[in-house]
């Protein structure tokens, strides 16, 4: 699953950390093990190779399917609280094997000893698992609640810059459970259809990487050797005994916060009443923490430099010039005044970063595909029944790679049953979605559809050899030109952000599945299954992921407005990204225009140092896209990750190997028990139950003439 990209980073960069860590984590742990203790294993098959491979129908068994909706509507909540928050949504692949393999793998051994076990629990069965929940909660992320679809609403249009358009109320569409199931179950299966026909070419000719299917594959691999499902029970342990005390310690912040956004322990001025001030501050957020852990140094590194530029140096200079570059008392969420400095500097450096990565990886895409198209033959040729052979000095596949590419062909998904899948999907939705959205008119539709195919397949391929998904910059493509397309005076605002999400979720759902196809050939896993589970899976999403909204949004009435607990920033961002493509840039206040033209140009300079320095220096050159986030959000969650970070770099100081045996897993129940607690959460808001204490800090100046007010009332 893809951070907006993961961090868009909002999701890219954030998972591979925790997951390529875990690849040596079974080797590491046999070598420890006393019955193994010198063994060097090179064949993951021949560990299995008496075990039998359940049929494609027997690896979609009843307990998986039960378990991944109750772990999709955990992951569902974490992923909303996360992109309502901040927009960063950092893997869940691990915390979703492990959970997936801890609940089956007890009921199954309960059985077992009861002598009722009918089917034992197999590596095929959890990898389905994994791939449901992973695309249940993706939807949470793609469906767009945190981004393009809740961009639409009249909350997020009343902190735009089209706030007072006559058009407004034609740019406008207001969430409703009804439509939104409907839109997700119209454009979110399409790109399952579009890439299936490039399996066997992705896979097996071109043999792809997809890093974290590879990282996913080994570590379910892993658990189901007798060392392996020892770590894991382990791991598991780790993630329930910090899933425990972040789940409580949200609760124990909940009795101070009142129905005050100023109140409790979020707000603790950790740095100082003027540190404060400017966001920054420590909230307490064991969440943030956790992913923190879980995103590379680099990245957290990236937010807390953005932050400290913007909230440090920027804002204070800029707000020293109103009334010369912006006129006096708009107010902070005006965008004719500082709040307009805050976004359209952030999208410049993100689109920056994004035009850089997009010609970067569709460059390199270009020149790979071009490479191995010319040397098919000689790259594709796999003599399955030569294990270990050589011919002409060349050594021949190995056992694993004969028994996997075996098992991969055996079951066929029919190429005529994507095609039509694609087009009778197309069809559809030319003809309901201007319905939804009227003025997404049915040839803007037509035309993506038609471009869609290319932009999944080099998404598809982009993925497999750099882990990093581009779904945000074509969905961001697609803003630009279907909003330019209508028009200000005809929708064109709602028509492009409409646009980002078909598009969206064409290419993102397209490389979700060819990484899952990876991870299904490394646990021969059947392509059938993998595929019938991600079908499955997103058709969980489609239902559940609204509903997880609607909780939020009902429960909070203040969803989505400035310094609320979830204020969406990405909504704003996308919707100001629609309002430019539309409108132009001459609304923005004084000089604002040359410093974004500044940010962007610095985006793509410090993006090319980065990839033309050795790389003993890249790794100390900031990611840009990381560093935008925080320039409209604040600061605290970068000072959350920066803790979870100096907590995992000491753990790797003192004892590396356990760190990243046990470090994700840790992470992974920071985020889940704080994720979770949103549920009761919500359910006491709806039921109109107030946190009894409000705690807030004052300065000691303030506090006297409290206190003095106080003694006037009791006269």
């Amino acid at each position: 699953m893809a951070v907006e990209s993961t961090l868009e980073l909002e999701s890219e960069d954030g998972r591979t950390k925790s997951d390529v860590n875990l690849l040596d984590v079974e080797r590491k742990t046999m070598e420890d093990d006393d019955e193994t203790k010198g063994k060097v294993i090179d064949s993951i098959e021949m560990t299995f190779k008496d075990t039998m491979i359940p049929s494609w129908k027997r690896q979609l068994t009843v307990r998986a399917f039960l378990v991944s909706t109750i772990l999709g509507v955990m992951f569902s909540f974490i992923v909303m609280k996360l992109g309502l928050t901040t927009g960063i949504i950092p893997s869940l692949n691990v915390a979703a094997g492990l959970l997936g393999f801890f609940f089956v793998k007890t009921w199954t051994t309960a059985l077992e000893r009861s002598g009722l076990l009918n089917q034992p629990f197999t590596r095929q069965e959890n990898t389905v698992i994994q791939t449901c929940v992973v695309a249940t909660s993706g939807i949470a992320f793609s469906g767009g609640f945190g981004s393009y679809l809740f961009g639409m609403s009249d909350t997020i249009a009343d902190r735009s810059s089209d706030a007072n358009w006559p058009t407004r109320n034609m740019n406008v569409k207001n969430p409703s459970l009804g439509w939104m199931i409907g839109f997700l179950f119209i454009v979110s299966f399409i790109g399952l259809c579009s890439v299936v026909p490039l399996r066997k070419i992705m896979i097996i000719d071109f043999k792809l990487i997809y890093p974290s299917g590879t990282a996913t594959a080994h570590l379910i691999n892993s658990f189901h050797t007798p060392q392996g499902a020892k770590l894991a029970k382990k791991q598991v342990s780790a993630l329930g005994k910090f899933f425990s005390f972040s789940f409580l310690w949200s609760f124990f912040q909940w009795f101070f916060v009142s129905d005050d956004t100023e109140c409790g322990f979020q707000n603790f001025p950790t740095f100082g009443l003027k540190a404060y001030q400017n966001r920054f501050y420590f909230d307490f957020s064991t969440m943030y923490v956790g992913v923190g852990m879980i995103c590379p140094y680099l990245i957290n590194v990236s937010l807390l430099l953005g932050a400290i530029l913007s909230w440090g140096i920027m804002w204070p200079l800029i707000k020293k010039q109103e009334g010369h570059w912006y006129k006096a008392g708009l107010g902070q969420s005006n965008f004719h005044g500082i709040q307009g400095y805050r976004v359209f500097t952030a999208i410049a450096v993100i689109l920056g970063d994004g035009l850089y990565n997009f010609v970067k990886v569709l460059g390199n895409t270009g020149i790979k595909l071009y490479g191995q198209l010319k040397n098919k033959e000689s790259r594709t040729v796999l003599p399955v029944a030569n294990d270990g052979a050589t011919k002409d000095g060349v050594e021949g596949p190995s056992f694993d790679d004969q028994r996997r590419v075996q098992v991969f062909m055996k079951d066929q998904i029919p190429t005529w049953l994507a095609a039509t899948g694609y087009v009778a999907i197309a069809a559809v939705a030319t003809i309901t979605l201007p319905y939804i959205f009227e003025p997404l008119e049915w040839y803007y539709v037509v035309v993506i559809y038609l471009f869609a195919p290319a932009l999944a397949f080099c998404n598809a391929y982009g993925c497999g050899l750099t882990d990093w998904s581009l779904a945000s910059t074509y969905g961001k493509l697609a803003i630009f030109v279907i909003g330019a397309w209508a028009g200000k005076s005809h929708g064109g605002v709602l028509a492009g952000l409409a646009a980002c999400g078909v598009m969206m979720n064409i290419v993102a759902t397209a490389s979700d599945l060819m990484s899952d196809f990876k991870t299904g050939y490394l646990t021969l896993a059947s392509p059938r299954s993998m595929f019938i589970s991600q079908v499955i899976g997103t058709a969980m999403g489609c239902v559940i992921a609204p509903c997880v909204f609607w909780v939020f949004h009902s429960a909070f009435p203040d969803l989505g407005k400035e310094g609320s607990e979830y204020p969406a920033p990405y909504a704003v961002v996308y919707r100001n990204l629609a309002i430019l493509g539309v409108e132009g840039f001459g609304s923005l206040p004084k000089h604002c225009l040359s410093l974004c033209y500044g940010l962007f140009a610095a985006a793509i300079l410090i993006n090319v140092a980065r990839d033309t320095v050795p790389k003993k220096w890249a790794r100390f050159i900031p990611i840009p896209m990381a560093m935008a986030i925080p320039f409209y959000i604040g600061t605290s969650f970068a000072i959350d990750m920066c803790v979870g970070s100096l907590i995992l770099f000491i753990w790797e100081t003192r004892n590396k190997t356990k760190a990243d045996a046990f470090g994700p897993a840790v992470a992974s129940g920071l985020i889940c028990g704080e994720g979770i607690w949103s549920v009761p959460k919500a359910i006491l808001a709806l039921a109109k139950v107030t946190p009894p204490i409000c705690m807030k800090f004052l300065s000691k100046g303030m506090n006297v003439r409290v206190d003095e007010f106080i003694e006037t009332l009791g006269r």
